[in-house]
């Protein structure tokens, strides 16, 4: 998925500010090496993409459309007359970029900056007065693609209700005028400030996203600080001091201590200290860092191995004029645990017996390449951990086994052909089609699966990439039952290429491309892309699929078919399916946890169609009522406590209390999880004995 910086909203050049008190932001400017940077890419995209797209007119446009896309989102700021301005370059860009001039966008985003600057201070103004929420009126919150205002007094207009339906959400939380005003102040003044913190790599990012996602969905341009996030995404691991770090009040905040890193086994650090300076070494200067960006607070502390970083910490119990104390941490290689693969192990009824029922969840199929490279045997990997954990599951005498890959939005092919071989053994697991049409079939090449049991995977909207190709070869193969929401629909494959190897240069400068370069096909002809993989066993989603997924993108590539691979098909998955869903619509039919479910997706699909919310009090405060009382029908019943809506944003409550939403939110019932898991115990329990894999490969089969 898209590593992306998010914006507030974007404006060129205005009228000067009704503000002009208030210091305009920096203005910013293109650096050299970014200008050689796009023009690099161009050529790189326009020559060696999947599907290359020539840099002419009709790329400036849909470049042109995106950058103010990204950067308006809700056409909440700029103004119909600004749009046409902009359209007067809308077919320069391509032409500035083999110039390497930047201008164009530069242009844009500085006067994005003043625009923020303008319409906080006005919703700060408006602050001052009171709101009449007795009056029948409506806030669009769907303004995609609504008009942009035709004047600064609908700008306005659009604003105040803006501001007046915050001021409500936060009255109907049981906050006071004097709280509502504080908070919101703080809310805008924060944002305002961000102005003034955005550097030229920002802009550059931003242009280049705009740029790179024209040419298809899932092309990328990582600059330093997004290639560095990707490869620790890859890696599950980095060097610093294991503390997971928040922006608040202009503090960098330690939300979080890594179990087994410096700063937890220091015991020098709590969590909600704040870190006002950083040094380097054991003798270097401290810089403070109170008010700095919290990714370049990040930057600092993150360090080489065995080398040393010095905090100056305020306490979390001091107040702004507390005592501060200075400490050293070494740094150390931190393994981030979370993204890993993990199990456990649940107990289901099915029939007249119980099962157990192993469950590992892998959030992205990451695979340390830098150390696999190295030839390091202990290389970070997904399949090698599930494979681990597959053992274990065994140990323990498990019936089935569930792989959660909800949200999982992919990592390495070559992990998800591993983990499939994992169940299969040997086999075809995936169909590569290059630029050139020349088609490849990817197989796993195991001796022998690991599980040879009924198996099962769980899938959503947001599972994706490399997650459905794994979902998919387990389907074709009949090897498990596939259970969810059809997938992402991501049918493509891409790699990453250093721009700098590719022009022999020395010093990093010029980021890095993740480039389309085939489209992969499962083993019975069809693929994944625009369609998704379809569940055996479908359950409720709460995600639009307008909005998210392959269908969502206007350039997405089209469906397409090819020739089966060679591969044998398992029918026992395909026979038990017929019992498998009476079962299931049966059990969720009686569900009170299951039909409340549904109640909710239904209520939120009733409202995204709506497309507006009443700023009128009593009209609220009936539908709070009502949210109210099914919360605490479903608390009496056991499911869970009604977290509510109190208005605020993250990082307005106090750090305790955003920690205790988010236990209560991941300690709160999955019912799409445990509906899996009974379905997969009704697997086990169908089965008279162990289901053995399809490892070799036949004759050609249509794979149905």
């Amino acid at each position: 998925m898209r590593i992306a910086y998010v914006f507030f909203g974007a404006f060129l050049a205005i009228a000067q500010s009704a503000y002009a008190e208030v210091a305009s932001p920096p203005v910013l400017a293109p650096l050299k090496r970014q200008a050689q940077a796009a023009e690099l890419s161009a050529q790189f995209l326009s020559r060696y993409s999947y599907k290359p797209v020539p840099l002419d007119d009709a790329l400036s446009a849909r470049i042109m459309d995106q950058f103010i896309k990204s950067l308006d989102p809700d056409r909440m700021l700029f103004l119909q007359a600004d749009i046409d301005r902009f359209m007067s370059d809308r077919s320069e860009i391509d032409d500035a970029i083999e110039r390497k001039d930047l201008k164009i966008p530069f242009a844009i985003f500085n006067a994005y900056e003043q625009r923020v600057v303008d319409r906080m201070n006005y919703a700060r103004s408006l602050l001052k007065q009171g709101f009449d929420f007795s009056a029948q009126e409506n806030y669009s919150v769907l303004r995609d693609k609504a008009p942009w205002p035709q004047s600064e007094a609908e700008s306005n207009e659009l604003w105040r209700k803006r501001v007046k339906s915050d001021w409500l959400r936060l009255k109907l939380g049981g906050k006071n005028d004097a709280a509502i005003r504080e908070t919101l102040d703080k809310r805008y003044e924060n944002t305002l400030e961000r102005a003034y913190k955005f550097k030229s790599d920002d802009v550059f990012q931003s242009f280049m996203d705009a740029y790179s996602t024209s040419i298809d969905p899932h092309t990328d341009y990582f600059g330093a600080a997004a290639s560095a996030d990707f490869n620790v995404s890859m890696k599950l691991s980095l060097f610093g001091i294991g503390a997971v770090l928040q922006e608040r009040d202009d503090y960098t905040t330690i939300r979080e201590l890594v179990p087994g890193g410096p700063a937890q086994l220091s015991g020098k650090l709590a969590v909600g200290d704040r870190i006002t300076g950083v040094g380097q070494g054991k003798d270097g200067a401290i810089k403070e860092v109170v008010g700095t960006r919290l990714d370049e607070v990040v930057q600092m502390i993150r360090g080489k191995k065995d080398s040393v970083v010095r905090l100056d910490i305020l306490p979390a119990d001091a107040g702004a004029d507390g005592t501060h104390r200075v400490i050293s941490l070494v740094r150390d290689k931190i393994s981030l645990d979370k993204q890993a693969a993990r199990k456990t192990v649940l107990s289901v009824k099915a029939g007249d017996a119980t099962r157990k029922i192993g469950i590992i969840t892998l959030p992205v199929f990451y695979e340390d390449f830098e150390a696999k490279g190295k030839g390091d045997k202990d290389y970070k990997s997904a399949s090698r951990d599930v494979a681990k954990l597959l053992d274990e599951l065994k140990q323990e005498k498990v019936d089935s086994v569930l792989i959660d890959l909800r949200n999982n939005g992919g990592g390495s092919l070559d992990e998800a052909i591993d983990l499939t071989g994992l169940f299969i053994g040997n086999g075809p697991v995936v169909q590569q089609r290059g630029s050139n049409g020349k088609i490849e079939v990817k197989s796993a090449e195991f001796a022998e699966p690991v599980w040879t049991g009924p198996m099962g995977v769980l899938i959503n909207r947001g599972s994706a990439s490399a997650s459905e190709i794994f979902a998919a070869a387990i389907q074709d193969y009949g090897r498990g039952v596939i259970v969810g929401e059809p997938s992402f629909g991501k049918g493509t494959v891409q790699t990453v290429v250093d721009l700098d190897q590719i022009v022999r240069n020395s010093k990093p400068e010029f980021g890095e491309l993740k480039v389309t370069i085939a489209q992969f096909f499962r083993v019975n002809g069809g693929t994944t892309q625009l369609h998704g993989v379809t569940p055996d066993i479908s359950l409720p989603g709460l995600s639009d699929p307008t909005v998210f997924g392959e269908t969502s993108y206007d350039n997405a590539l089209p469906w397409a078919e090819i020739k089966p691979a060679n591969y044998a098909r398992a029918d026992t998955v395909a026979t038990l399916l017929p019992t498998l869903q009476s079962r299931h619509d049966a059990r969720v039919g009686s569900d009170p946890d299951f039909q409340r479910l549904l109640k909710d997706i239904a209520d939120l699909k009733a409202q995204r169609e709506k497309g507006v919310i009443s700023l009128n009090e009593a009209e609220r405060r009936k539908e709070a009522t009502a949210r109210e009382k099914r919360f605490k029908d479903r608390a009496e019943a056991g499911d869970g406590e009604d977290l509510g809506d109190d208005g605020l944003e993250a990082g307005e409550r106090s750090l305790s209390a955003d920690i205790a939403i988010e236990n209560a939110r991941k300690n709160a019932k999955d019912v799409l999880l445990d509906e899996a898991t009974a379905i997969l115990a009704d697997e086990a329990d169908l089965q008279p004995g162990v289901l053995k894999a399809a490892t070799k490969q036949t004759g050609k089969t249509d794979g149905k």
